[in-house]
């Protein structure tokens, strides 16, 4: 079945997922190879589903599951499995599904650690409103856009005296200058007009005041893109008030993590909301979900991995986006 039919047929089974802002380009044809996490929790029965959904559309895609879990290397720092590194070094498109975040345990977070093995520095959550799902709000269209990798969770912990422990918020200007490129260039690439800097600069004025000084300054460069910047507690809430006045948000880490659960939150929740993690712009990612059975859908996902079959190239040069990697919770799609 050609590229645009079984696009179309999976585009069918999701349901109205609509934005008219994006923009989507054709996957040329032939069978890709996805290396699929199937995670924990409610994801392998998620991922079997998807699988099955794909296989009725006929999509050209094959599938090379992979397991991560942490394991230690030879001088003890924590690391994924190498089989599923290779896997994604080799097919440059995966899908994973929930990884569970332990609360006081002895290894890191397994998003985390894909997001530092990967170097996804910027996590993309597009929030529209679905035709046919009612929620409070019918005209819903932003884009979050958070920096992931420094910040509060840069891990950088440690304890002073007994019960005093410290926590270092990161903020650096290249992480900063490139995640506002990034945003200023998604905005340009899929038709948005608005740009907004999410921040608290008037209460962190060196680490979130850096921040926003890369902001501007990139700004400076994209006058095709108007700039505004927001204290984050306005932005939520304007955000609960009227959220057709935002378009695209770009702030720090922590700050990111709660907005776009509020954005997801607008719209249905976790378990209609694309997001993902990527390291370079070009391959548009996205991914869904939630790890709560509850909430358990496949239709974030299927958006995910049809978007993502859209945005790639059959033969994509080595330098094609170094990596993509969607949904801390239910499902994602990146790409290497």
């Amino acid at each position: 079945m050609a590229g645009p039919a079984w696009m179309s047929k999976v585009s069918r089974l999701l349901g109205a997922f609509h934005n008219p802002k994006q923009v989507t380009r054709g996957f040329a044809g032939g069978v890709q190879t996805v290396t699929l996490i199937p995670g924990d929790g409610i994801g392998p029965e998620i991922s079997a589903a998807v699988m099955k959904i794909f296989d009725a559309a006929k999509a050209p895609i094959q599938w090379e599951e992979r397991s991560v879990t942490a394991i230690q290397g030879p001088s003890g720092k924590w690391m994924i499995p190498p089989e599923a590194k290779e896997s994604m070094d080799k097919n440059k498109m995966g899908l994973k599904g929930p990884l569970k975040t332990p609360i006081a345990a002895g290894h890191p977070s397994m998003n985390l650690l894909l997001r530092k093995t990967f170097d996804l520095y910027a996590n993309v959550r597009p929030c529209v409103s679905i035709e046919g799902y009612k929620t409070p709000y019918n005209d819903v269209n932003i884009v979050t856009i958070r920096e992931n990798t420094e910040g509060e969770y840069s891990g950088i912990e440690h304890v002073i005296v007994d019960g005093v422990v410290q926590s270092i918020k990161l903020i650096t200007e290249q992480a900063s200058k490139r995640i506002a490129e990034f945003a200023f260039e998604y905005a340009r690439n899929n038709h948005r007009s608005n740009v907004t800097a999410v921040h608290k600069a008037n209460i962190m004025r060196m680490s979130d005041g850096l921040f926003l000084q890369k902001c501007r300054e990139v700004a400076e460069n994209c006058k095709d893109i108007k700039f505004n910047e927001m204290y984050l507690d306005t932005v939520c809430l304007n955000m609960v008030q009227d959220p057709s006045q935002f378009d695209v948000l770009v702030m720090p880490n922590l700050y990111g993590d709660i907005l776009s659960d509020l954005c997801a939150g607008l719209i249905g929740g976790l378990g209609v909301t694309p997001s993902g993690n990527i390291r370079r712009l070009r391959a548009r990612p996205v991914r869904a979900g939630s790890p709560s059975p509850t909430e358990s859908t496949p239709i974030g996902l299927l958006t995910n991995l049809s978007r993502g079959c859209r945005r790639r190239p059959r033969s994509a040069p080595k330098d094609f986006p170094s990596a993509c990697l969607v949904g801390r919770c239910l499902f994602g799609i990146y790409f290497l």
